[in-house]
């Protein structure tokens, strides 16, 4: 039996606690929060016992064989780290860490302990998703020549839709779009098309001045509630991606996959897949997840893809094999050099070139 411990309440929660009922070769022994009381509401409904406010005395009164990391991303690295050298596989949420140095660490310690290392970016382990892999891979779109990604939300646009203290509001905790939503994008597009050799791109503030709603305090948000960029692809493609929270209307996230030989949409709204070859009409080509049918599974593809890449993660670890499938920290790396070089082309409102060669 593979004993499972977690770090943070909100995600364990939603997806990783519901997913892990479903794997019959790891039981969650104990979980940490930065509040207990959210630890204990979380860890009540799956007979978890060992509750902590505390993940360190986590770590340290339980011999776990795989951690399992979703806490704001200031903690990632240290957490991570802090968990290989107690021996333990790590799962750690996206983005990887603070910055690409960070991402290198938990890298090299991963593989000097021989441990397995998976970053969640969950979409890879999503049927539809990977027949755009497919489709891409399999030369069916033909030479791709652009990508169009958009992802429009309202959940930042009231100046008191956040209350003070969030940390997704907070850069120097690793909020904002980027990190929440661009890290998918980046991943998703080096899966479909190979490594990016240059990106341009800016992560905004566009609602800095904001009121608690609950006491009416100003405070001011300092990560990017906009950002966008454009990547050129070294197979020659431009994707573009698109990200906002502060627009009030919630437009959700599209995707449009355009080649030489056919066009693929797909919409987060209904999950629809549509492909269009040259000269042809769109057809539905939607593929359903299977889990998406399990008892006590929240709905969403992000809840329901969890599951997929957890047995993925466990069977390896049971198994004492390499991962088949899945982001791992060498996927982070390469995934944080891109979240780097956007921040660094909002200061130089220029191209800023990725040199992944070293990120292996």
């Amino acid at each position: 039996m593979i004993n499972v411990g977690i770090i943070g309440a909100s995600f364990a929660r939603d997806a990783y606690l519901p997913a892990f009922a479903h794997i019959d070769e790891a039981r969650v022994v104990a979980l940490a929060s930065g509040r207990m009381e959210s630890a204990q509401a979380a860890a009540a409904a799956h007979g978890i016992t060992a509750v902590y406010d505390d993940w360190k005395m986590m770590l340290a009164e339980h011999a776990l064989d795989l951690v399992c990391i979703a806490t704001p991303t200031v903690m990632h690295a240290p957490m991570a780290l802090a968990a290989i050298a107690q021996g333990a596989h790590v799962l750690c949420e996206k983005p990887t860490a603070m910055n690409a140095g960070e991402a290198r660490q938990m890298l090299n310690a991963a593989r000097a302990a021989k441990r397995l290392h998976m970053i969640d970016h969950e979409l890879r382990f999503n049927p539809t998703r990977a027949r755009i892999a497919e489709l891409i891979q399999g030369g069916d779109l033909g030479e791709i020549r652009h990508v169009n990604i958009t992802n429009i939300g309202a959940s930042w646009a009231d100046p008191a839709s956040r209350p003070k203290g969030d940390w997704w509001s907070d850069v120097a905790m690793g909020g904002g779009r980027m990190g929440a939503n661009g890290s998918h994008q980046i991943d998703m597009l080096r899966w479909w098309m190979g490594e990016p050799a240059s990106v341009i791109g800016q992560a905004l503030t566009i609602v800095p001045d904001r009121i608690d709603k609950a006491t009416g305090e100003a405070w001011r948000a300092t990560s990017d509630d906009l950002s966008y960029f454009t990547l050129e692809m070294q197979a020659g493609a431009l994707a573009q991606v698109f990200m906002s929270g502060v627009a009030v209307a919630n437009m959700g996230n599209e995707t449009q996959v355009f080649g030489s030989k056919g066009t693929i949409t797909l919409s987060n709204s209904d999950e629809k897949l549509y492909f269009m070859k040259t000269g042809k009409s769109f057809n539905d080509i939607s593929v359903q997840d299977p889990n998406s049918t399990l008892d006590g599974l929240n709905k969403g593809i992000w809840n329901v893809s969890v599951l997929s890449a957890l047995q993925e993660l466990v069977s390896a670890i049971a198994e004492d094999r390499e991962l088949q499938r899945g982001a791992t920290f060498v996927d982070g790396l390469r995934n944080q050099l891109v979240v780097d070089a956007v921040f660094a082309s909002t200061v130089s409102r220029k191209w800023e070139d990725l040199d992944m060669s070293g990120a292996v």
